[in-house]
């Protein structure tokens, strides 16, 4: 009898402990990834029998399912307000932005049971872990990633409105970015990562790195994360098995003549984030090395990353807050920046041989990786950007209500808004867009505007009670000032949330016009003489007399003053407001 219950209990005991076994760990090959219904399973039964662990759903993504959030609390405390109130920091994770990479799913799985199981939970650091973002991905399962090892089945890049997550922070098209942005505006974390695999060249090391470009960093950030933590970060990796090299993106085919650090701009989740004084990275496994080596690896990076906050969670907390302090006084932030290949540095690269042989399928040379014969030499780092766009910020924007989508996008990240109490005409200054290139073809939904050129307008505008009153005193000035400049590379009017005013919206009839337009030549002689020098100029107008009439029009009291005026008002001396 004693022998039976024994064997009863240890066979109760080996039945508990394969139940807390993620999928992953069950697969026999160490070669699959769980799957959105079994990742919310496995997280509902942890969180039944650990207090230290809550789930919360936010919002609802584009597939009608909601964006599951865990939160591990040492304290069990999960209220963000009052966990800000305790000086406590927050490590926010995001998994399976794109589900064909979706190590750090099944990582977090292990890590977040691991951490409850062990009791080891950080007593100065609450975690919080988005379970799979791109849910619909996800349910898309089969194979789409052709150059990957592994898993054995994933889910597709887009979600189901076709939308890659990685490319929509800016512009909140899905209602996953919408779920995401609201979680990172609840929580406020310190640090943020965002779990990934990497595409491109061979080379030896399973865990590639992306960390926030140092100079588009706020500098007080940069410092920090420069100097201690991705150090740390590297030196705890190599210890681990992982050795770890900065992102491989080069321009040539190879890494051989040096690689390039990526620049996160704020429509990927990093360059959003950093928006927020953030300290931001993405991990990349490599995509061919084995998917459990992918897995482990991203493991022992959160865990490195949990343990270097716990550590340095006073400083991290002085840190952001001297960078939101900062960026609060400061006054010229950059819009666009370009990679300085004059000046760059070094670093050490354990890759493979690049050569080239007969391509099977043309018979032309094509490039291989011949991994008999891996090297360890030092290549180019080209790590130093260049801002080839800035702007002053103005005392405050003016935002005319009608904009609505821009006003609800600046309440969900918390940019703090006043609203005129009557209507009000202010001088300021408008901007009129008098140039702009247009991409020829749609890039994630959207036809994107660059090269855009300014004639800033001071003068007279009425705005209407109700209108929204941005100040520019805020730790959001960075993302207040990099979406209202048109000419920001990830700004409003770049993702088109203006084109309306692009296109004028009357006309004329010329027959009836030429008689307006002769009485108006004939009582200003200073439109005449600029006719005529134009026609001088321009040999194409002056042949034409639909042009010329239209030279007439646009410099008439008839012409619309709206087309092609940027709506967003510059207020550029601090004078009082009637605000609501």
């Amino acid at each position: 009898m004693k022998i039976f219950v024994f064997a009863l209990a240890a066979c109760l005991t080996i039945g508990a402990a394969k139940a807390q076994l993620t999928p992953f760990e069950l697969s026999k090959d160490k070669n699959y990834t769980a799957t959105y219904p079994e990742v919310i399973g496995y997280y509902n039964k942890l969180a039944k029998t650990n207090p230290q662990m809550k789930l919360i759903n936010y919002g609802m993504t584009d597939i009608g399912k909601p964006l599951t959030l865990v939160v591990l609390s040492h304290d069990r405390v999960f209220d963000p307000g009052l966990i800000k109130k305790q000086n406590k920091r927050v490590l926010l994770i995001n998994n399976g932005i794109h589900p064909g990479e979706p190590e750090g799913v099944d990582a977090s799985m292990m890590f977040a049971r691991d951490l409850l199981k062990k009791n080891a939970l950080p007593k100065n650091v609450v975690i919080c872990i988005v379970t799979l973002y791109n849910i619909d991905g996800s349910m898309n399962r089969g194979l789409s990633r052709i150059n990957q090892n592994g898993p054995s089945a994933y889910g597709f890049r887009g979600n189901s409105r076709n939308l890659d997550l990685n490319r929509d922070f800016i512009k909140a098209d899905s209602r996953n970015t919408l779920a995401l942005e609201t979680i990172i505006n609840t929580w406020r974390p310190e640090i943020f990562l965002d779990n990934h695999t990497s595409d491109g060249a061979d080379y030896q090391y399973v865990m590639t790195l992306i960390e926030t470009q140092k100079d588009k960093q706020n500098p007080i950030l940069a410092e920090y994360t420069s100097k201690i933590l991705s150090p740390e970060l590297y030196k705890r990796m190599k210890k681990s098995g992982f050795e770890m090299t900065p992102y491989v993106e080069s321009e040539d085919e190879s890494p051989d003549g040096g690689i390039i650090s990526f620049l996160e701009t704020p429509r990927f989740a990093t360059g959003y984030t950093s928006q927020h004084n953030i300290i931001s990275y993405i991990t990349e496994t490599h995509m061919l090395k084995e998917f459990s080596k992918r897995v482990y690896a991203t493991y022992d990076f959160m865990q490195a990353l949990v343990d270097i906050n716990e550590r340095d969670a006073k400083l991290i907390g002085e840190v952001k807050a001297k960078a939101d302090e900062q960026v609060k006084q400061q006054k010229t932030f950059a819009l666009n920046w370009d990679v300085d290949t004059k000046n760059y540095d070094t670093l050490t690269f354990k890759g493979y041989t690049a050569d080239y042989k007969p391509s099977e399928v043309s018979e032309l040379p094509r490039l291989y990786y011949d991994r008999n014969k891996p090297y360890t030499k030092t290549i180019k780092y080209f790590d130093n950007y260049i801002a080839t766009a800035t702007a002053d910020k103005p005392v405050a924007y003016i935002i005319p209500q009608a904009w609505g989508k821009i006003i609800d996008l600046y309440k969900l990240n918390k940019v703090a808004m006043r609203q005129l109490a009557h209507d009000t005409t202010l001088y300021l200054q408008m901007y009129y867009i008098a140039d702009y290139k247009t991409g020829q073809r749609p890039y994630e939904g959207h036809y994107l505007h660059s090269s855009v050129k300014l004639t800033p307008t001071s003068m007279k505008i009425k705005f209407h009670a109700g209108d929204y009153v941005v100040y520019t005193n805020q730790s959001l000035n960075r993302f207040i000032v990099e979406t209202l400049e048109p000419q920001g590379v990830d700004s409003y009017f770049a993702w088109n949330f203006f084109d309306s005013v692009l296109a004028s919206k009357e006309g004329y009839s010329p027959y009836v016009f030429e008689d307006v337009a002769a009485e108006l030549l004939k009582k200003d002689p200073g439109l005449r003489k600029r006719l005529d020098n134009e026609k001088l100029k321009d040999l194409a107008l002056a042949k034409s007399a639909s042009a010329q009439l239209n030279f007439v029009y646009h410099n008439s009291p008839y012409f619309e003053k709206t087309y092609l005026r940027y709506p967003v008002g510059r207020l550029l001396v601090n004078i009082k407001l009637d605000l609501k």
